[in-house]
């Protein structure tokens, strides 16, 4: 199976080579989802909307955790292709799906049980609690499918393989579409139909990919042999991964707040900024899939101890972010009406979802900077970092000024939406301070080796 070198030669070429199938991927992730919201938002109403979108933010909240920890396997298996040490890259994966099994199983029995409570936490809208809690607890019945759905993409990421998760992703988008159009547009189903086609999709995508993984072969040695409970293994990817997760978690959290500050104002709001929410799923795909290839290539550095080279990758990655990230917001925020309608036929949900996009336009300047930042240092292994700047921008800046804004009358969508880019921008200036500590500390000197061996 193909992997990539990123310790010689060009940066560019090989970066955009990774980065490109990682956009595809997380492009056919964000339609897997949005198709739900569009299906349900053309052959339902807005109740089965409104469910859909609170609904799919507590499952992309967990979603997010489980991807997060797993950027621990991808940094470690990064590290250890950049010293060459291969023969250890089976152990590592083992340890981890043994991990992996075992979170799969406390999710699901702990959602079954909670899905209830956290709609009602959510605030969600009376005429769509029922939809919304059935949403919650159909996608959290298919837990272990979502996990190693991610966890394959994390695998193959840290090998320097973008090509295996875009295939995956592409099976699930496909049984995802016919799915919706399925249970939504034919029977009916509304949200747990929708919910229904994201577990039954995932599940297929699985199996399929094992299917594709055991023709292909690995570039090391793995066995049923090396799934176990490695306490040192797990402990160095919980190490990494673990802050990553609190942070991504604790986002999450901050945004579920404003979901639940928007739907307290009501549902139009609610499925306004559930519409919104989508979008931005797109609007941030460039910078995601650099964030992801910057951990992957700056770990395959930092092990090889080219840190130098990772710094450039850095700079290279943010000044493409940004080409796309102007781009990008001028459409959010002159044409925010037209890319609402794709997913909403109804006019006041489409005006309430273009004036929430008209905050996230401004956004996508910043977070050019932001995600390459958190990629970057997730690769080097200063996950506490991107874990501190996260939660001082969530909740010192994002849930405070949304609320504060939600209590202005009448209440507009725009400035509960500008606390995003106000958050964004501490956290960028945070990340500059940080990099010029670690510049004072001469960690980025010409082959100066910074990582211990994994051996």
């Amino acid at each position: 199976m193909e992997s990539m070198n990123f310790t010689e030669g060009k940066i560019l070429g090989p970066l955009m080579k990774f980065a490109i199938p990682v956009l595809a991927a997380l492009l056919l992730q964000s339609l897997y989802g949005a198709v739900d919201l569009l299906v349900v938002g053309q052959f339902s109403d807005a109740a089965n909307v409104s469910a859909v979108a609170t609904g799919s933010q507590i499952i992309q909240t967990l979603t997010f955790v489980i991807t997060d920890i797993a950027v621990g396997m991808t940094v470690l298996l990064g590290q250890l292709i950049g010293e060459g040490k291969r023969e250890r890259a089976g152990k590592v994966i083992g340890a981890g799906i043994a991990l992996f099994i075992f979170i799969g199983i406390a999710v699901t029995v702990l959602m079954e049980f909670a899905a209830d409570g956290i709609t009602g936490v959510m605030q969600a809208p009376e005429e769509a609690f029922s939809q919304t809690s059935a949403y919650i607890r159909i996608c959290s019945g298919g837990t272990i499918f979502i996990i190693a759905y991610n966890v394959l993409g994390s695998i193959f990421r840290g090998i320097g393989n973008s090509k295996v998760p875009l295939i995956t992703v592409l099976i699930a988008a496909i049984f995802n579409i016919f799915g919706d159009l399925l249970l939504v547009a034919i029977f009916h189903m509304g949200a747990a139909g929708a919910a229904y086609a994201t577990v039954i999709s995932q599940a297929l995508s699985v199996l399929l990919s094992f299917r594709i993984i055991r023709k292909m072969g690995l570039p090391f040695a793995f066995c049923a042999a090396d799934i176990r409970p490695d306490g040192g293994l797990i402990k160095k990817i919980l190490s990494i991964g673990t802050p990553i997760a609190v942070q991504d978690l604790l986002v999450s959290i901050s945004f579920l707040i404003i979901m639940a500050i928007v739907n307290a104002i009501g549902v139009v709001a609610s499925a306004g900024v559930g519409v919104a929410e989508r979008l931005c799923g797109f609007i941030m795909l460039v910078p995601s899939s650099f964030m992801q290839s910057m951990s992957a290539f700056v770990a395959q550095n930092y092990g090889a101890g080219k840190p130098k080279r990772a710094l450039q990758a850095l700079r290279t990655g943010i000044v493409i972010s940004l080409c796309f990230g102007i781009v990008l917001g001028w459409l959010s925020f002159f044409h925010g009406d037209r890319l609402s309608s794709v997913f909403s036929n109804d006019a006041e949900v489409i005006a309430a979802s273009a004036d929430y996009l008209k905050a996230y336009a401004i956004d996508c300047l910043f977070t050019a900077f932001l995600f390459c930042f958190n990629g970057f240092y997730n690769g080097l292994q200063r996950t506490i970092v991107v874990m501190i700047q996260g939660i001082v921008g969530a909740f010192g800046v994002r849930v405070p000024v949304s609320y504060l804004m939600s209590l202005r009358v009448p209440p507009s969508l725009f400035r509960i939406g500008l606390a995003t880019p106000c958050s964004t921008f501490l956290q960028i200036t945070l990340c500059f301070i940080y990099l010029a500590y670690l510049r004072k500390k001469h960690i980025f000197d010409e082959n100066e080796k910074t990582q211990p061996s994994l051996a």
